[in-house]
């Protein structure tokens, strides 16, 4: 029995016609520094930014706002 065959019985939720056979682990990481984290948005907050830096000043002023109603500790 092949190992592919033994982490498909262990994952049966898997659909057959998925094929991880070639992939790499990591194969696109280098591209993001290390400090950054990625978060998946509902579609509607997403539509409402256009992009990274939009959202990163949005969460800025609420972080302002927060403190100004309640200075962290």
């Amino acid at each position: 029995m092949s190992i592919n065959h033994k982490i498909n019985e262990k994952n049966d939720d898997m659909l057959p016609e998925y094929d991880f056979s070639q992939a790499k682990r990591g194969k696109y990481s280098k591209r993001f520094p290390n400090d950054v984290v990625m978060v998946t948005l509902a579609p509607d907050v997403a539509a409402a930014f256009p992009d990274a830096d939009s959202v990163n000043e949005a969460l800025r002023v609420l972080i302002k706002a927060a403190n100004k109603v309640a200075p962290a500790a």
